[in-house]
């Protein structure tokens, strides 16, 4: 039987441009260009899908031509959709990114921060084996308490809950002891290295050690140096899989995805991390979230 796994959180219209030169900043610059879906939980959804799983993707969108394109990328992808639908722009993110990689991206999270908690609640009356929750929804006060209810009413239920921290700005404003107590039940944290460190405080193994207190399950991206997974059973490391990073936009969206399809479909957690690097690998040799 298919996994059914429910996403919350942003989903965004991508635009990620790459220069092809120095940035002429009162005129025209060569840059390869691509536009398509993003947002942390929408871009893990579609790993899932591609991975076997039975997806719905519950969010907000705006009454514009972005949500059209989105709609088509869900039901292309095989993403089931709960779109509630608002008085507000869809979501855009454009990232510029440099020629080794490391990018700069500019966010209007528009319809996102008007997800309402009883369109979630209703999408979470369908059941699912797992449900995820953007840490994006954490990170904004004015989606906050939809996350918080969200994983009340899954854990309620019995149902596994993961989280992921996103973005360390954001994080760093809200505070490490308020993002923790706010995802409260999840029994799984996913991070990369800075934001764990951010979360934990002191070296990654301290943050490590304090996530654990937090959550049955702690997966972190580190990088280059691949991926760590830290439970009850231990730590499991593995290495990278990326030949050529063009691009990191979404490598840690196709890390959560992969992982929680391969555990959900009964990898031991180094072949879910395995799955996950490869994945991951996949995502960084281009432009976007892919």
């Amino acid at each position: 039987m298919r996994p059914r796994v429910t996403l919350i959180g942003d989903v965004m219209l991508d635009v990620v441009t790459r220069p092809l030169g120095p940035v002429q900043t009162t005129s025209d610059t060569a840059s390869t260009t691509v536009v398509g879906r993003g947002g942390s939980s929408a871009n893990a959804a579609v790993g899932l899908a591609r991975a076997g799983c039975d997806v719905t993707y519950v969010g907000a969108v705006g009454r514009d031509p972005a949500a059209d394109v989105l709609r088509a990328l869900f039901e292309a992808a095989g993403v089931a959709t709960r779109l509630q639908v608002v008085d507000a722009p869809t979501g855009v993110v454009v990232a510029v990114v440099d020629g080794s990689g490391q990018r700069a991206m500019f966010t209007s999270r528009g319809a996102n921060a008007r997800l309402g908690e009883a369109h979630v609640a209703d999408a979470l009356t369908e059941g699912a084996d797992h449900v995820h929750v953007s840490g994006y929804t954490v990170l904004d006060e004015r989606t906050r308490g939809v996350a918080r209810s969200a994983i009340e009413v899954a854990r309620g239920r019995g149902t596994p809950v993961s989280v992921d921290a996103c973005s360390v700005g954001p994080l760093r404003a809200m505070g490490a002891s308020r993002f923790l107590d706010a995802v409260a039940g999840a029994t799984t944290i996913f991070a990369n290295e800075e934001e764990a460190v951010e979360l934990g405080g002191g070296s990654l193994e301290v943050a490590l050690s304090v996530l654990r207190g937090h959550a049955a399950e702690v997966v972190v991206t580190l990088g280059s140096r691949g991926a760590l997974a830290l439970s009850d059973e231990g730590e499991v490391r593995v290495a990278a899989s990326s030949d050529v990073v063009l691009d990191t936009t979404g490598a840690g969206d196709a890390v959560t995805g992969a992982y929680l399809a391969a555990r959900l479909q009964g990898s031991s957690r180094r072949a879910a991390l395995e799955t996950a690097m490869t994945a991951a690998a996949a995502v960084v040799s281009g432009l976007g979230a892919g």
